[in-house]
């Protein structure tokens, strides 16, 4: 059976294929940037927008953290109540 080598000529064409389509698809990258910049887009982002939460924290206020707080004990006594019933 004959062995079908590969050629030197065929290998540095796929080299050259390959670096023409990576030039292409900078091009388009910075294509699609510039589109997206004159409407006003920018990068595709993702989550919340920059400088929503300060510091990486909501501020709650007061009587919200009462709530919370009163909403939890409630939950923490059914459940004791139910753990206490199986027993």
């Amino acid at each position: 059976m004959p062995r079908v080598k590969k050629s030197l000529q065929s290998d540095e064409l796929l080299e050259a294929a390959l670096a023409g389509l990576q030039l292409r698809r900078q091009q388009l990258d910075e294509q699609i940037m510039e589109v997206r910049s004159l409407l006003g887009r920018g990068a595709a982002r993702r989550g919340r927008p920059p400088g929503s939460v300060k510091n990486g924290r909501s501020r709650l206020s007061a009587a919200a953290r009462k709530r919370i707080a009163a909403a939890q004990k409630r939950r923490w006594a059914e459940y004791r109540k139910s753990a206490a019933k199986s027993e």
